[in-house]
């Protein structure tokens, strides 16, 4: 698991307040939303801010290329690797 990986499951857990979930709980390559975390559009709203603060990506919440970022942690570690400053 890369640190950037872990990074950000611990925003998600911040961010959404998951109380129950640990790190070590998030599968790299599990849906972030519906079967797998669990997580709905209010929940993409915050994180798609939280990564606006920390990593200063800004997204565009109609855009199909969004979604595909928010399938699973691999696909926000490659976001974060394009599109953000650290």
């Amino acid at each position: 698991m890369s640190d950037l990986a872990t990074q950000l499951k611990q925003m998600i857990i911040d961010v959404l307040a998951l109380e129950d979930i640990r790190v070590e709980d998030i599968d790299d390559t599990a849906p972030l939303f519906n079967e797998g975390l669990g997580l709905d559009s209010i929940d993409a709203l915050e994180l798609g801010l939280a990564l606006k603060k920390r990593y200063n990506i800004h997204l565009n919440a109609e855009s199909e290329d969004t979604k595909k970022y928010f399938q699973s942690i691999n696909t926000l570690v490659a976001l974060v690797e394009q599109k953000g400053t650290r």
